[in-house]
């Protein structure tokens, strides 16, 4: 007789983990429900790890609905005055339970008691394409969350996580408005890119048209082939070339592609698409430099051409720990 266990998947595991979420939130947890819920998170470290997520990503959300007053008084400058209402306050634990799951599933919800909020996220490693009502086309990438509000008068996204692509639809009487950090960027009939890798760490590039970014006590008005990197209160534009541009935004057609950086910056950028803990061991390898165009959702594949373009060995002592050193 033969003794077959089957490992949950990865998409049972988040459903299991959007209940336990709701449940939690919902506030109806009896004693004997609490010691179901901790003895589920025992059994599985992928348990913890994907309710820990859902939480952070609720969390999130709940920052959204604080800042999103701030935001339009900090920038009211680039903005319609017109009456705002507090879109996530004050949620039922019915919304409260499906927006846990569409996080987990990584899939967009309309909130139907909150017209004109939709939210998307993407998990780790994967991209997505939207397009939104006014024929807007944005493009996710890996682990990001955001939030649009589309009203008569203005349209805006708000950037809590990652990176996304915006090929905006211009319309004079309704501005095109994405909120990243401390920084807001209006569309003026453009193609761009926002990437947030904190509050006051953003990277702007414009692919085609012009936008205007509001950052920390300035404004600069961007091109197309240009860059502006904010850095705290620190603003700097810069010069792109077309293979830059192309090279930079490979990760919406599914790539990564690296012409001659070193080995570190390439494992940092890998990294934003796997679970994986990627260590580099010894100073001498973190210099290499690596070129070539890599598949996003084959990580494997990229460490096995690293083994075979570099003299480095790769090795895996633990299912979640990748270790990279010298040859």
């Amino acid at each position: 007789m033969s003794h077959i266990v089957r490992l949950k998947t990865q998409t049972q595991i988040d459903n299991e983990a959007a209940v336990w979420t709701w449940r939690v939130d919902s506030g109806r947890l009896s004693p004997a429900e609490r010691g179901e819920l901790d003895a589920w998170l025992r059994a599985d470290g992928r348990h913890r790890r994907a309710f820990d997520e859902l939480g952070r990503a609720w969390s999130a959300l709940d920052r959204l609905s604080e800042r999103q007053q701030d935001d339009d008084a900090k920038f009211a400058a680039c903005a319609r005055p017109e009456r705002r209402r507090a879109y996530l306050g004050g949620w039922h634990w019915e919304a409260a339970a499906a927006a846990v799951l569409v996080l987990s599933l990584g899939v967009a919800l309309w909130l139907a008691h909150r017209p004109g909020m939709q939210v998307m996220s993407t998990a780790v490693g994967q991209h997505r394409h939207v397009t939104l009502a006014d024929g807007s086309r944005l493009t996710l990438n890996t682990n990001t969350l955001l939030a649009i509000t589309l009203t008569p008068t203005r349209r805006d996204i708000y950037l809590r996580r990652g990176e996304a692509h915006f090929d905006v639809v211009h319309d004079a009487s309704r501005p095109f408005f994405v909120h990243a950090g401390d920084a807001v960027i209006q569309d003026v009939g453009t193609q761009f890119e926002v990437r947030l890798n904190s509050a006051r760490n953003i990277n702007v590039l414009v692919d085609e048209g012009q936008v205007e970014v509001r950052g920390p006590g300035a404004v600069r008005a961007l091109s197309a082939g240009e860059q502006l990197l904010i850095a705290g209160p620190r603003l700097e534009v810069m010069p792109v070339s077309p293979r830059q541009i192309a090279d930079d935004l490979a990760w919406r057609d599914g790539a990564l592609v690296f012409q001659g950086e070193p080995l570190s910056q390439a494992l940092v950028e890998v990294g934003r698409y796997t679970r994986l803990h990627i260590v580099l061991t010894g100073p001498n390898i973190a210099s290499l430099p690596i070129s070539g165009r890599f598949r996003t959702d084959d990580v494997p594949g990229f460490f096995q051409a690293l083994q075979a373009a570099l003299p480095v060995r790769v090795s895996r002592p633990d299912p979640q720990l990748v270790y990279i050193a010298p040859r």
